[in-house]
């Protein structure tokens, strides 16, 4: 038996991105504050498009801001620049990762396979690159990773491309993840299916739920409330 909460899994539908941030940010100071009734969180959504940069002093990965086709954020994440918008699922975890190992690079890793079960599910054989964080088939990128950690709670997290064409178009106006010449792909051009982004997002919801109950270390411990009492 899992001595952890259940994780909570939420849709949030096509969202701009200062909300979505705010949302992150009212649930990572609630885990803080109360760890042992505040459950471990998922959000997964679409956003309005948006281009996304880490707090880096290297910004050669976006183009000169006048000529890129949709706004900017800096964030509190690892990581280059990167594309949001309408055609791709994003995940926000909110995860308590102290009582999880605190090994960054093992979620990094965690988030990678669960990226790829969700897409074999698909048919769309995905693949981890030895060096470059995220989800790749064969040269083409596919998911996108960033994370922050504050006091060992997650927030931001992933993107993965459904749907191909137009909606992958934002991302030629700059260098992905800064990595030149770098191809973004997407679900729907590698499977040949039609794919709804939400329909997706539940299939990586119930994934994700599955394989994070699997995901305690050991001597990880469980909330205060879940401990067993010895006689």
């Amino acid at each position: 038996m899992n001595p952890f909460p259940p994780l909570h899994v939420e849709w949030l539908g096509r969202l701009a991105y200062a909300p979505a941030l705010a949302r992150q940010e009212a649930l990572v100071a609630q885990k803080i504050a109360a760890p042992d009734i505040t459950p471990d969180t998922l959000l997964l959504l679409e956003h309005e498009p948006v281009y996304t940069i880490g707090r880096t002093p290297d910004r050669s990965s976006l183009a000169a801001s006048a000529v890129l086709p949709h706004p900017v954020e800096t964030i509190h994440r690892g990581g280059q620049a990167t594309y949001h918008g309408p055609g791709q699922l994003v995940g926000y975890p909110i995860l308590d990762l102290a009582r999880r190992g605190k090994d960054l690079h093992r979620y990094l890793r965690f988030l990678e396979e669960t990226l790829i079960a969700a897409l074999a599910a698909y048919g769309v054989s995905g693949q981890r690159r030895e060096g470059l964080t995220g989800v790749w088939i064969g040269e083409r990128k596919i998911a996108s990773i960033g994370v922050g950690v504050r006091r060992w709670v997650s927030l931001h997290g992933f993107a993965i491309n459904v749907l191909g064409g137009a909606a992958l178009s934002p991302f030629d106006a700059i260098t992905p993840c800064g990595l030149p010449g770098v191809r973004m792909t997407a679900m729907e051009p590698e499977s040949g299916q039609s794919i709804r982004v939400e329909t997706f997002a539940h299939s990586v919801g119930e994934i994700f739920e599955e394989r994070w109950a699997r995901e305690t270390l050991p001597g990880a411990m469980p909330p205060a409330s879940s401990r067993a009492v010895a006689p």
